[in-house]
């Protein structure tokens, strides 16, 4: 059995592959980020990076945070959200409950509370229905802070709101009107 150093290793491969950088291993994503996953395979071992069938539906079965998802014939993969290429993910404008929150370090909560919450380099900003979830991010680059989205009035106000195949909020951009600085 393939051990967790080898599952993360391949699972971070994946983020790229399949968020960033296809072109790194030569795969192509369609326009609504799937790829063929007897390709993926192939040319993820080509690469260095070896692994079979067996473990990748292992990986998208147990990963924590539902990154990757399959089709319904298992014969093509995505990532859930994330990217930084431009991909459309086909997913429809939902109405988010009355607070989300984001989770950040707080070495960037000046710079936030200058412009807001900006996508930049990713297709959306992503926002969390739970504090655990938005203090976990925030933990991944340095000390954690949370902020609390007023998603209810923002989507009252005709902003769009979109929730990913593994429950992450998307949206475009969170003016700093719509932002509280969580007290917890």
């Amino acid at each position: 059995m393939i051990s967790e150093k080898q599952i993360i290793h391949i699972s971070k491969f994946l983020s790229l592959v399949l968020r960033h950088q296809p072109e790194t291993i030569g795969i192509q994503l369609d326009q609504n980020g799937w790829t063929d996953v007897d390709d993926l395979i192939e040319k993820a071992n080509n690469y260095g990076i070896k692994f079979d069938r067996e473990t990748l539906i292992h990986i998208v079965a147990t990963n924590a945070k539902k990154r990757f998802a399959f089709n319904d014939t298992f014969d093509k993969i995505r990532a859930s959200q994330g990217h930084s290429i431009e991909i459309e993910l086909g997913y429809t404008n939902h109405k988010p409950p009355e607070i989300l929150f984001h989770g950040t370090a707080e070495k960037f909560v000046k710079s936030i509370l200058d412009t807001g919450l900006e996508k930049r380099n990713r297709q959306h900003v992503h926002l969390s229905s739970d504090l655990e979830t938005a203090i976990k991010v925030g933990q991944r680059h340095g000390k954690p802070f949370v902020f609390e989205v007023f998603a209810k009035q923002m989507y009252n106000d005709n902003f769009q709101f979109y929730i990913s195949d593994n429950s992450v909020w998307l949206t475009d951009n969170v003016p700093t009107k719509y932002l509280k600085q969580n007290d917890k």
